[in-house]
């Protein structure tokens, strides 16, 4: 992983919690026992006592900042009353962004100097839309480091012509993220995130070696799992 300035702390979780033997594992209607979304048709009252439990496996210093994603490229700032967006920033100390994710790309981002820090949810759909240009020019031209966390492998991502049409018209360099098949294309997210943040003038980057597909006993997969898939959370925040 890119060295991220020593007050800065991110973190993945996983699909299955490393709760203690008294905090029995929670498996309903198809969902692992650590989903943290509300949306995706889990018991409310086990997703919240997922997410309070969240805060005290990992010690947060506060409640994550939970967003109502739709594939925007809206970023908003932890302190705002909003809550619609696929980015989130801070330069609060104790406050901590997050997105959850199911196969689309989290990345999280810090200014070398520890003072702003976020993480941003960049599915295809982000991607064509410039989640990664709004995410970044949050940092208004600071040098940053950039880490990867997991995401579908370009093995496992077939997408249609359409898709591909949609990444060469925003940027003909993303045809380097493609590789060509039976009228099929398989899109490597973190090589098209990747070719994003270069053109950025971000170069500190680290990550993308995860698959949320094949790593099952691990992560998350809508792909995989479909309608009944949960969501990792993606943390970031500063001491």
């Amino acid at each position: 992983m890119a060295i991220f300035p020593k007050n800065v702390h991110l973190i993945s979780t996983a699909r299955f919690s490393n709760l203690e033997a008294s905090e029995p594992r929670l498996t309903t209607n198809g969902y692992a026992d650590f989903n943290l979304a509300i949306h995706v048709g889990d018991d409310n009252a086990h997703v919240m006592r997922n997410r309070a439990l969240l805060v005290k496996q990992f010690n947060l210093p506060s409640a994550p900042k939970y967003l109502e994603q739709t594939h925007s490229n809206i970023c908003l700032d932890v302190s705002s009353n909003e809550c619609v967006g696929d980015a989130v920033v801070t330069q609060k100390q104790g406050s901590v962004c997050a997105v959850m994710t199911a196969d689309c790309l989290p990345i999280f981002a810090s200014n070398e100097s520890g003072t702003q820090v976020g993480v941003a949810h960049a599915g295809w759909k982000g991607i064509v839309g410039g989640i990664i240009e709004s995410f970044i020019s949050q940092f208004k031209g600071q040098s940053l480091v950039v880490h990867f966390g997991p995401a579908i492998s370009q093995a496992n991502f077939e997408v249609g012509v359409e898709v591909y049409q949609q990444f060469i018209d925003k940027d003909k360099a993303l045809s380097g993220a493609f590789i060509e098949g039976n009228d099929k294309y398989l899109l490597d997210i973190y090589q098209a995130a990747r070719i994003i943040l270069t053109e950025l003038g971000v170069e500190n980057i680290s990550g993308g070696d995860q698959c949320t597909y094949v790593q099952s006993d691990e992560y998350f997969s809508y792909r995989r799992d479909g309608a009944q898939s949960g969501r990792m959370a993606h943390l970031i925040w500063m001491e």
